[in-house]
Formats: C-alpha cells, structure tokens, sequence
C-alpha cells in the first residue's frame, strides 16, 4: 500500500520507490486481494505490485528505508552492515508520529475497516514523506 501511495505523490524520474518484505512468504504474490480492493476504491492501483524479500544489496539502492512495524525494523536492521545502513532505516510511522515508533497495525484480521485504516495512516505518512522528498529536490 505504501509503495501504491507514494509512486503517485513523486516524480517517478526522480524518485525511486519499491517495497518489499522481510521473510519469503509472499515472494512473487500480489498484495491481498482486500487491500487491492481498499486502494482501488481510493484511486490507488496496486494490483500489478509482487512481493520480493529484502536483501542486504537494498542499502545500495536506496538513500531511505521505511519499516512498517517494529519486527521488520529489527530484521531489516540485521541485514546491516554498517553504521551507515543503519542510518537509513526508520519507521514510516515516525513520519507522523515522531519518534513513537508506532506500528502500521495488521489489517489481516480487522475486517474491511482494518484496511481502510491501514490506508489513511499509511496516506498521512506518505504525504509527509514525499513533501520531505520534494524539499531536497
């Protein structure tokens, strides 16, 4: 969702935006059918999206890494190899809600209105990180 988000709030010709999971679960898999449907319904297409696994070479490729919930921070942050990675990660939630370190909540087991709340914290957080982005350009 938050990759859906951001991609239509940045230039795609000066921002490079991915997201991807912390375990194998969902490697190649588009994203549950009632989060497709929950942006869908908010004019976000996030259908064609795949799942892939972190990956240490990540840290090379982006100058900002997002974690939605605490565990995929520390596994994100095992990855690292330096001080320096470390730097790069943070959670998205921590663009709202500085330094709380909130979880995004899981809406898997929420109900309809569990996604739809997943959709409006994750569409504040991103609102203010591409105004961040927009900053440095």
């Amino acid at each position: 969702m938050a990759e859906g988000l951001l991609k239509q709030k940045v230039d795609a010709q000066q921002v490079n935006v991915d997201s991807a999971g912390t375990s194998g679960y969902h490697i190649d898999q588009h994203p549950d059918p009632r989060m497709i449907a929950t942006a869908k319904n908010h004019g976000v297409d996030i259908s064609t999206l795949k799942g892939r696994q972190f990956q240490v070479e990540d840290y090379d490729t982006f100058d900002q890494i997002f974690a939605m919930d605490n565990s995929n921070y520390k596994n994100i942050l095992r990855l690292a190899r330096h001080n320096e990675d470390r730097a790069k990660v943070q959670l998205i939630t921590n663009l709202c809600y500085p330094g709380e370190n909130r979880d995004v909540p899981d809406p898997y087991f929420g109900g309809p209105e569990g996604f739809e709340k997943v959709y409006a914290l994750l569409d504040r957080c991103t609102t203010v990180l591409a105004k961040n982005l927009a900053k440095r350009a």
